[in-house]
């Protein structure tokens, strides 16, 4: 398992519990925006037949050189093309993907045509209301965008305490957050595109918010616990929605 923060492996572990539960034996599971292929590879260990797929030659690059799983395969390749060629999925992943979309709606379009009628997307995205969304991650494109003094201040403190770009699940250039889902309007979107959650999962609370984060992620103890105690709070105070999604009948 290449993940090392808590609240990474319980998304996993949540994906593979769907996918034991709904695909079929021996079927490809489809992992889209894949990035370096972490979800992939982490699926393929566990045997299933993993295809993913981004739109990022540097991110396939890594996923490709990284990877030592003959039932785990790799393309620079995007969804609307897979739907050209006619295939379709039993399981699609779309994980931390849609956060980053101008228009996902345009994407989920596409997956529709890419699971079967009885198969299940299962989508995971950050809380747009969650703690880590409203006090680090929208303060920090605020001051990505002025590209002030203070930003340029707090680049160099982020450096110096190894906080980077990139994150374990990709290496692209932007990552940068444009969508903010809550609950209500993950809803929504899965709705106006055809498909109903049927299920509704939570990750973390407090231990990737700085100052919090500078402890927990060095102690696997207090990640833990922030994940048991996202279980008792409301959705609203989850990190993240892990969810699994299937078409409307």
């Amino acid at each position: 398992m290449e993940y090392n923060r808590i609240a990474d492996i319980k998304r996993l572990n949540f994906i593979i519990d769907t996918l034991n539960k709904k695909l079929p034996e021996g079927a490809v599971v489809l992992d889209v925006g894949c990035g370096n292929g972490v979800i992939s590879r982490s699926l393929g260990a566990k045997g299933f037949n993993v295809y993913g797929i981004d739109v990022s030659d540097k991110t396939i690059e890594k996923a490709r050189l990284l990877n030592t799983l003959p039932n785990v395969k790799f393309d620079v390749i995007s969804a609307e093309q897979l739907v050209a060629e006619g295939k379709k999925y039993n399981a699609v992943i779309c994980s931390e993907v849609l956060e980053h979309l101008n228009a996902p709606g345009g994407l989920l379009e596409v997956l529709y045509e890419s699971i079967t009628d009885d198969g299940v997307l299962i989508v995971t995205v950050p809380n747009g209301s969650g703690p880590r969304e409203l006090f680090v991650t929208r303060p920090v494109i605020s001051l990505q965008k002025s590209n002030g003094i203070a930003w340029k201040i707090i680049s160099k403190i982020k450096k110096a305490l190894g906080y980077s770009g990139s994150t374990a699940q990709s290496d692209a250039s932007d990552l940068t957050h444009v969508q903010f889902f809550t609950k209500k309007s993950l809803t929504r979107l899965a709705a106006d595109n055809k498909f109903n959650i049927i299920q509704y999962g939570k990750t973390n609370f407090i231990e990737d918010v700085f100052p919090f984060s500078l402890f927990a992620k060095k102690i696997p103890a207090l990640q833990k616990m922030d994940c048991a105690i996202a279980e008792f709070l409301p959705y609203g105070c989850t990190g993240g929605f892990v969810t699994v999604w299937q078409k409307k009948k």
